[in-house]
């Protein structure tokens, strides 16, 4: 059955009128629906999936500055971007935290190239003055020794030295979750599930809305509805421009979608207790080492590829594999192979195409992360480009537009405004639920019941908060729960394929699914999951 306040939703969303409707649940849609509400604006979210289902919920899980991005000379970008990480450090501590990255230093006979030595203390430097130093740590140099202890599986024979600088890190998917309910929270409309059809338009030729259709698990057969607002928001991302198809038909492309894949291996084939930054040989790039250290694991990523597949389903293939592997190969003893594999993921930047005329001649890691707020002649706002740590910056600009559209005044309220479930100060390291729900945290316990246990033995996953992201995390299918509200999915697709009967039958409990109904959803979850295993050259799960 459909949850009430979704019902709700859906019953409001084609009965009154909107200063803003925005199409696109990721970070950047629910972080402009949040701006918007937090401004007395009335607003409606609509997103064709779940919230986070795109982008939002695959990226490398880091809060940053990118400090590749100051070789590139985009210093105005690296200082947005850390003042953004202050902001959600601040805002949401439940959600974000610090993080100390290790740059190991390669050389031959003990000895780096002075170049390269003296590159990076120069941009770690640049990083600090650029805003690196908000977290309260400036980067310092440290020895073999000392970096060998951070990331043991370091080829000792050729590492010389490190540097040690600091950034942060969030889970994604539960980030862009909060800001959907943090604009709830303030009277947002929001829904997923939703995907709009075309726009509506007046007698002058303004869009004064779109039509859409409920696209949910139960939602078959649903009826087109009508959303009317003043203002209507792409912020579609990826599928940005579909979205502005729909006013005047096929048009130039003006995003270039890039795609990057991650791997999740067990902790104990690549320990490490901080994130390092190991470098492609021959590649003038890096990929990231993360410990995903609550739940047994680390995480290697990611790859900058340009990519002209379909939008909805990018997968990680065979040979993705193959280069994260040897990357990491190259430079540790850990001699991964696919079958450590234990977890895959792949998604889209919507990064931003040169003007017309302009020729592509750059590498997807070499175009610009900045992003641009545009009104078309018929009047719709759209945002494109970005990253998702300056998700806050990018609202501002989108919303700033709207207002001016809307014929106010109001200001942005949103640079110290905490969100949904916000603590006073950072939860513990293994306090597992505070580090997740915040001061949600009881909530989620009081839908524990007798004889509960742990979903998987050696993960910290509760029966009760599958309950509860069905109750009250807009949750509809298992795999909302256990690829984006849980990140099981990703972390280990093996156990997730295990465990899948049990949420299942929880989420039984909460939604009325009857036994067939269960049985359907861990049929299509661990579908799923095998899809993602094959195209990506690994063997499926035990219950294929």
């Amino acid at each position: 059955m459909a949850l009430p306040d979704r019902s709700h939703a859906l019953e409001t969303l084609g009965s009154k009128t909107f200063d803003l409707l925005v199409i696109g649940g990721g970070m950047t849609g629910a972080g402009i629906a949040l701006d918007a509400a937090a401004r007395g604006l009335s607003v409606a979210l609509i997103e064709k999936g779940d919230f986070g289902s795109g982008t939002s919920s695959k990226s490398s899980k880091l809060v940053h500055g990118g400090l590749r991005y100051l070789q590139q000379r985009e210093f105005r970008l690296v200082y947005e971007n850390l003042y953004e990480r202050q902001r959600l450090l601040e805002n949401a501590p439940h959600l974000v935290s610090p993080l100390p990255f290790l740059i190991p230093l390669f050389g031959k006979d003990g000895i780096v190239s002075k170049t390269v030595a003296r590159s990076y203390s120069t941009a770690l430097w640049l990083y600090d003055v650029t805003g690196g130093l908000r977290i309260g740590k400036r980067h310092a140099k440290v020895t073999k020794e000392q970096a060998a202890r951070h990331l043991p599986n370091l080829r000792l024979d050729r590492l010389v030295a490190g540097f040690l600088y600091y950034d942060a890190r969030g889970d994604d998917a539960r980030i862009c979750l909060t800001l959907t309910r943090s604009a709830a929270d303030r009277g947002g409309v929001v829904a997923n599930y939703v995907e709009a059809t075309s726009m509506i338009t007046s007698a002058s030729g303004a869009v004064t809305g779109v039509t859409a259709r409920a696209c949910g698990p139960d939602d078959a057969g649903a009826p087109e509805m009508q959303i009317s607002a003043k203002v209507v928001v792409n912020a579609a991302g990826v599928w940005a421009d579909e979205i502005r198809d729909f006013e005047a038909g096929k048009q130039r492309p003006s995003i270039k979608p890039a795609k990057g894949v991650h791997l999740s291996v067990p902790a104990d084939r690549l320990p490490c207790d901080i994130a390092a930054v190991i470098p492609v040989i021959a590649d003038r790039r890096s990929i990231f080492v993360v410990p995903w250290r609550e739940v047994g694991y680390t995480f290697i990523g990611t790859t900058d590829t340009a990519y002209d597949g379909p939008l909805d389903d990018p997968r990680c293939t065979e040979e993705d594999v193959a280069y994260l592997l040897s990357a990491i190969n190259a430079l540790t003893s850990a001699k991964l192979t696919p079958e450590d594999v234990t977890g895959v993921w792949a998604g889209l930047r919507p990064l931003l195409l040169p003007d017309e005329g302009s020729e592509l001649k750059e590498r997807t890691a070499d175009l610009s992360r900045r992003h641009k707020v545009t009104v078309t002649s018929h009047g719709v706002v759209t945002i494109k480009g970005g990253k998702w740590t300056t998700y806050r910056k990018m609202a501002e600009d989108t919303v700033d537009v709207v207002v001016k559209q809307l014929g106010k005044s109001t200001k942005c309220t949103t640079k110290k405004l905490p969100l949904h479930g916000a603590t006073k100060q950072a939860p513990k390291a293994d306090d597992h639920l505070a580090n997740r729900y915040g001061t949600d945290a009881g909530a989620v316990l009081a839908l524990a019941k007798q004889g509960d246990q742990l979903l998987a033995p050696h993960l910290p996953y509760l029966p009760a908060e599958v309950r509860y992201a069905a109750s009250a995390e807009y949750a509809q299918s298992l795999s909302d729960v256990l690829s984006r509200r849980l990140r099981l999915a990703i972390q280990d697709a093996y156990v997730a394929a295990k465990v899948a009967p049990l949420a299942a039958s929880i989420l039984g409990e909460v939604l009325g699914w009857d036994a067939a109904r269960q049985a359907q959803e861990v049929t299509s979850f661990v579908a799923e999951l095998n899809g993602d295993l094959v195209a990506a050259g690994l063997k499926e799960t035990e219950n294929a």
